[in-house]
């Protein structure tokens, strides 16, 4: 045993108390976990299961990413902030409560999505029924037809021509590379129309507000102290949350 196996074993026994640790041969067995120590150089076998290890671990970190890029959190979000910047509340609500609402919203919305990724490719997979290939492929199949549905031919078109690749005669043609950044830049144009609707009322409100202020010969009053609490209390009265929450569920459809 090597002097880092030897420091690993004994790490593992200064941890983890010694009546969970079985000795075996030429290694160290946890409860549901079995740590092999030995002196041979790994085979190619190994080296598989490393890279394996590594890619998974890779996938995992990248994950947020991936969430961000290939559903719908990417317009719930934006419009939110969008929402709080019309109020004039920098910190309000924060920015805990808004990525954790639209994480549920973007849930909520891409449910049957997953529901379809689960039941043709990651089932099928953790079965043995399919290997790693197949079932991205199949797992990538509802996540493809959900950014179709919301990716514009002229964001799509883009995309494509910037690859230098040919234009295809179909969509199943259009690489997945092509297509999240063109889904990514329809959801952005999206957002914004969204944001600029629902940015004028409270816009509206400013502008009346300064000119009574101005008209008043009040030039030294703010007119965020008045117009602040008048959004709020037209957002409260028109139930805001409500109609946000449902046009933007709708704009999916």
């Amino acid at each position: 045993m090597t002097r880092a196996a030897s420091l690993a074993a004994l790490t593992l026994a200064l941890v983890v108390p010694l009546e969970a640790l079985a000795l075996g041969e030429g290694g160290v067995i946890l409860p549901g976990i079995s740590i092999l120590l030995e002196n041979e150089p790994a085979g190619r076998e190994g080296v598989a299961t490393a890279i394996r290890i590594l890619m998974g671990l890779t996938v995992l970190s990248l994950a947020p990413a991936i969430l961000v890029m290939m559903t719908s959190f990417t317009r719930i979000v934006v419009v939110l902030s969008i929402l709080r910047h019309a109020f004039g509340m920098q910190q309000t609500p924060p920015n805990t409560v808004l990525i954790g609402l639209a994480l549920f919203l973007t849930f909520f919305n891409m449910a049957p999505a997953f529901q379809a990724v689960g039941t043709n490719g990651l089932t099928p997979y953790l079965k043995g029924e399919l290997e790693s290939g197949p079932a991205l492929e199949q797992a990538m199949g509802p996540m493809r037809d959900f950014m179709v549905r919301q990716t514009r031919e002229e964001d799509l078109a883009l995309m494509v021509e910037l690859s230098g690749a040919d234009f295809p005669d179909t969509i199943e043609e259009v690489s997945t590379a092509s297509l999240i950044p063109a889904f990514l830049l329809s959801e952005l144009r999206m957002a914004f129309q969204i944001g600029f609707v629902i940015f004028l009322p409270f816009l509206l409100i400013d502008i009346v507000v300064a000119s009574l202020l101005m008209s008043m010969g009040m030039l030294m009053v703010p007119p965020m102290m008045l117009s602040l609490p008048l959004k709020v209390l037209m957002f409260v009265l028109i139930d805001g949350w409500n109609l946000v929450v449902r046009s933007l569920m709708s704009s999916f459809a």
